[in-house]
């Protein structure tokens, strides 16, 4: 029989949303204003904001947009979305047990286990031109504006990907990961 986790019986229902790179994913799209993107998620569920620290001086001051949907118990956000000032939204994370399904080229990204998802991506690549990007911590990833995270759901790691885009003052993608993203649901992804 086999193991089953709050992920897996959380995948049946979710929205599909898909994503282009550079441009946005579902109905966010990168560089929007905090205000757009409220407005842009109000239809999905209530949006909570909150002013972030400035835990680098060189960033411009930075707003989390949770979202939670409609209907749903009080719990994790589905969808986290990072506003700078300067360069706008910059980053959107999909919860690994309650966000949207977010596909590349067919690959489910979201709530998969990491080494499934590696053997998936893997396979993709030795059979297309594209290449792979593993994050410092050894986490596999298309190379398209997607940075995966580890998130705990239990006992295990589910994939929680970040759609991204550089922002104020970084010079990659990694570079302008949110320090909260480091620790997700109040634990540490790595």
């Amino acid at each position: 029989m086999a193991f089953r986790t709050e992920a897996d019986s959380e995948v049946v229902g979710r929205d599909e949303w898909s994503h282009s790179p550079a441009v946005g994913v579902g109905p966010l799209r990168f560089g929007m204003t905090v205000d757009e993107v409220v407005e842009a998620t109000e239809i999905l569920g209530q949006a909570k904001v909150t002013e972030l620290a400035r835990d680098y001086p060189v960033f411009s001051p930075t707003w989390k947009v949770e979202l939670h949907r409609h209907g749903a118990a009080p719990s994790t956000p589905a969808v986290t979305a990072y506003v700078s000032q300067a360069a706008g939204l910059f980053c959107v994370a999909a919860d690994a047990v309650r966000g949207p399904q977010v596909a590349y080229d067919g690959i489910p990204l979201v709530g998969r286990d990491l080494s499934e998802l590696e053997n998936d991506l893997i396979a993709y690549a030795e059979t297309t031109d594209v290449h792979l990007r593993y994050t410092p911590e050894g986490y596999p990833g298309p190379d398209s504006g997607v940075l995966m995270r580890g998130q705990p759901v239990g006992q295990v790691l589910r994939s929680r990907p970040l759609f991204m885009v550089t922002r104020d003052g970084a010079h990659t993608e990694w570079d302008s990961l949110p320090s909260e993203e480091y620790h997700v649901n109040g634990r540490s992804t790595a």
